[in-house]
């Protein structure tokens, strides 16, 4: 006797319990990663998904009384009056000329320390310097802003007492907007770039050594084997990270921008995380400080689809 043949809705059906069955028999091969997994996906969940919920306070009046959804629904308004404010281009020029130059000074550094690091090949050697150049990023950020502070102050600081050895008059960095954003991006680098080339040089790791062997032989340079090997190893994770950065273009931070402000160097440090600190927290204008936030938000997601975009048109590699 023949089968009568399978309806869609059934082989879909179907296949949905074998999909099933096999998540189903993955997890319990593999439970033990997904308990040591689940604490990071509880703190994701908690922190960065469970506060979305808030986000509606952006198109809402925000009412104490009322809680976040008994507000009365304004729209697009909070949004078109920020875009609107006299200070909305200047906010976004700091924002996005901080972000950018930190990115074309900061992004470069780390690749090129991971190259002189994969050169040296005494590995106690290797280790030590390594170990100088991760060692500023578990610094805290206050720390490193005081130390800003006590090397440039023009009075008491190491670059004042330089200046006036010299002859010169000594010059408040700080408060000269003209070298806040090379003060801000270079003391940046100086802390992470070490860090972070901690991928490149993992990247780096797994080059198969015969490739330098057969350049050796061909009588390449160490130059050369950088050019030819490294470098396209590197290529791959090169772009994956530039599309995360430029995902987070409009994101410069909040505690060392903050931190390092002043009424003289404002006009250049006012970045929109620090505006919706003093919008939100203290003017107390929680939906429109939400508004901006949701803003930028959004203008770093639409850069990220760009960029990956652009990646995945012009090269083999993209997030998806």
């Amino acid at each position: 006797m023949l089968s009568r043949p399978l309806e869609p809705k059934e082989k879909l059906s179907i296949q949905r319990k074998s999909r099933k069955e096999q998540l189903l028999g993955h997890i319990r091969l593999y439970y033990q990663l997904y308990l040591m997994v689940l604490p990071a996906f509880i703190i994701i969940l908690l922190f960065n998904y469970v506060p979305m919920y808030g986000l509606q306070l952006a198109f809402r009046e925000f009412d104490p009384t009322r809680g976040i959804t008994g507000g009365e629904f304004v729209g697009l308004d909070y949004f078109r009056r920020f875009m609107e404010s006299h200070q909305f281009w200047t906010l976004m020029r700091n924002t996005f000329l901080i972000s950018f130059y930190s990115l074309i000074v900061g992004f470069p550094i780390p690749i090129f320390i991971a190259l002189m690091f994969n050169q040296i090949r005494h590995a106690r050697r290797k280790r030590m310097i390594q170990t100088v150049a991760y060692m500023p990023h578990f610094i805290s950020v206050i720390v490193v802003v005081g130390m800003i502070l006590i090397f440039l102050s023009p009075s008491t600081g190491i670059i004042g007492h330089l200046f006036s050895w010299v002859g010169l008059e000594p010059v408040n960095f700080l408060g000269k907007p003209e070298y806040f954003r090379s003060i801000y991006v270079l003391s940046d680098v100086w802390q992470h770039a070490g860090w972070n080339s901690i991928i490149f040089v993992a990247a780096l790791a797994g080059v198969n050594p015969q490739l330098y062997e057969a350049a050796k032989v061909d009588g390449a340079s160490r130059l050369q084997q950088i050019i030819h090997i490294d470098i396209p190893h590197l290529v791959p994770t090169i772009i994956i990270l530039l599309i995360l950065n430029a995902g987070s273009l409009l994101g410069v931070g909040f505690e060392k921008i903050f931190l390092m402000q002043n009424s003289m160097n404002l006009p250049v440090s006012e970045v929109l995380e620090t505006y919706v600190y003093k919008i939100g927290i203290l003017s107390n204008q929680i939906s429109y400080s939400t508004a901006i936030g949701l803003f930028n938000t959004m203008i770093n997601f639409i850069i990220l689809i760009v960029v990956n975009r652009i990646a995945k048109k012009t090269s083999e590699t993209s997030l998806w």
